[in-house]
């Protein structure tokens, strides 16, 4: 499994919560330029595997190689948003907190991209949970071109523009060498590239 082209590889990988397995065996291999479906029923382990591949869990066994120089860029299902901040100082803490871009030219197109110029000064309370996706997303626009992003039910909340917004931004980052590894509940409609579906309990062997 282990192979210097992979930005992450997955060897005998096993999850436990609590005192349930989740599961067991697991072997992934993720490229630069792919985009990765995980799916699964719920409770199946794809947040949980997201985690683990971000770092912010250990897993019960196996192994976790990332490729030398790939940044990793994990946004949860939660938009980890404070209420009190606007837009725009939501924006600029993400990316500070991930050492991105925080340029002002390159945060103002983030927000245009998604839709948020005109509420950039508007508290985080007063958006929608649509609104707040996006803000969470915009970060993505300011990550190194080849990084891997690990993305949690990255549409959620997210209208018709919005998921135009996020399709086009996940096609580009591909086209530039950069990997996307996301779970949905929503059907992918990306074709370049075309996803790669992996079903987490047939990837693994629990």
């Amino acid at each position: 499994m282990t192979d210097s082209s992979n930005v992450v590889a997955a060897a005998g990988l096993a999850c436990r919560r609590g005192e349930r397995l989740l599961f067991s065996g697991l072997n992934l291999a993720v490229l630069p330029g792919e985009i990765v479906w995980v799916r699964g029923a719920n409770g199946q382990g794809k947040t949980s595997l997201l985690r683990l591949l971000a770092g912010l869990a250990r897993p019960e066994a196996g192994r976790i190689d990332h490729g030398a120089d790939r940044a990793r860029v994990y946004v949860g299902h939660a938009n980890a948003l404070k209420d009190d901040l606007s837009v725009a100082e939501s924006l600029m803490f993400l990316s500070l907190l991930h050492g991105f871009d925080t340029d002002a030219e390159a945060q103002e197109r983030a927000l245009r991209r998604f839709g948020l110029h005109s509420r950039r000064d508007a508290p985080v309370r007063t958006l929608s949970q649509g609104q707040r996706r996006r803000v969470a997303l915009a970060r993505l626009c300011s990550a190194p071109a080849t990084a891997l992003w690990l993305l949690d039910e990255p549409f959620d909340a997210l209208d018709a523009e919005g998921v135009d917004a996020l399709n086009n931004l996940l096609a580009e980052h591909a086209a530039r060498g950069g990997s996307v590894l996301l779970t949905s509940h929503v059907p992918l409609i990306l074709s370049s590239p075309t996803p790669i579906t992996v079903q987490l309990n047939e990837a693994a062997g629990a």
